[in-house]
């Protein structure tokens, strides 16, 4: 693969794309990006007021939708606002925050990372399959390396609470999804990657001791590891736009140990290859959402 930048992206002109988390960091360098080269772009943003300030920043055609992942009432509210839709890039998350639960009573990281976002993706099918070569592009991370699934206690009910290996087990459920979905929809191409070490927004709201720890080897090899956030879209937009771009397939930066660098195809751990573990993934999701997609 050549070194692929945004002056690679064709014409977006007459796509709809809705991205998650799109009132700062990634999500919204990628919907500035779209937007400009044409596409209409909804940003799905928690809260309305950040959403409409981010879209200000966006030159093109935009729309901000109310969308909570946290929240599957808020989710399903969203869906139902939503017509045709080319591309669903499912960016948002947050990281390494302290235990808690979702509105419906999941653990945050494992509720909003993946169920917010599967629940977003079966509720939006209908909308993908009326526009021909159709997309999902789900955000996973580096972080999926060290993710295990505890199919038995997900949303740690039972076990000791780990934010590192909650926010692991989420990422890890991004590319099972992804891989599943790709594999269960003839008429919706689902995609993955990931962002190497970009720094936004999303650190800001990790555990205290987390953050304590980015701090501290942050001044060491920021400047080395890290890349910018526009960098740190390229994968996503990538997997968004290219004709290259394959489905089942993941991608993120080519450099050293995919940390930062140009779109490439990314090496996923034998437990993100486990395609058992998407089955059983896909049906536990099922049976916590209430939700069936409309999939053969």
């Amino acid at each position: 693969m050549s070194r692929w930048t945004e002056a690679d992206i064709p014409d977006q002109t007459g796509r709809t794309v809705l991205v998650t988390g799109a009132n700062s960091g990634l999500g919204l360098r990628t919907a500035q990006v779209l937007a400009a080269r044409g596409a209409h772009v909804i940003m799905g943003c928690r809260s309305t007021e950040r959403g409409e300030a981010a879209r200000r920043t966006v030159t093109g055609s935009a729309e901000v939708l109310e969308l909570d992942l946290a929240d599957l009432g808020s989710v399903r509210a969203a869906a139902e606002k939503v017509g045709p839709l080319d591309v669903l890039i499912n960016n948002a998350g947050i990281m390494a925050v302290p235990l808690g639960t979702t509105v419906d009573g999941f653990e945050r990281q494992f509720g909003t990372n993946h169920l917010g976002h599967a629940a977003l993706t079966w509720l939006l099918l209908p909308a993908l399959k009326q526009r021909p070569g159709a997309r999902v592009v789900t955000v996973a991370s580096l972080a999926h390396q060290y993710g295990r699934i505890d199919f038995d206690d997900p949303n740690y009910e039972r076990r000791s609470y780990s934010y590192r290996g909650s926010y692991g087990q989420s990422k890890l459920a991004n590319i099972l999804f992804a891989r599943e979905l790709e594999r269960r929809s003839p008429d919706v191409t689902s995609i993955a990657a990931h962002p190497g070490l970009t720094v936004t927004e999303l650190t800001n709201n990790t555990a205290d001791a987390h953050k304590s720890f980015l701090l501290r080897i942050g001044g060491r090899i920021s400047h080395l590891a890290s890349q910018s956030v526009e960098m740190g879209a390229l994968p996503q937009l990538y997997a968004a736009t290219s004709p290259e771009a394959r489905g089942g397939q993941y991608y993120g930066p080519d450099g050293f140990n995919g940390m930062r660098g140009h779109p490439a195809v990314a090496r996923m751990t034998s437990a993100a290859r486990d395609d058992l573990a998407a089955t059983r993934l896909w049906d536990l999701t099922v049976k916590l959402t209430g939700i069936t997609p409309d999939l053969p």
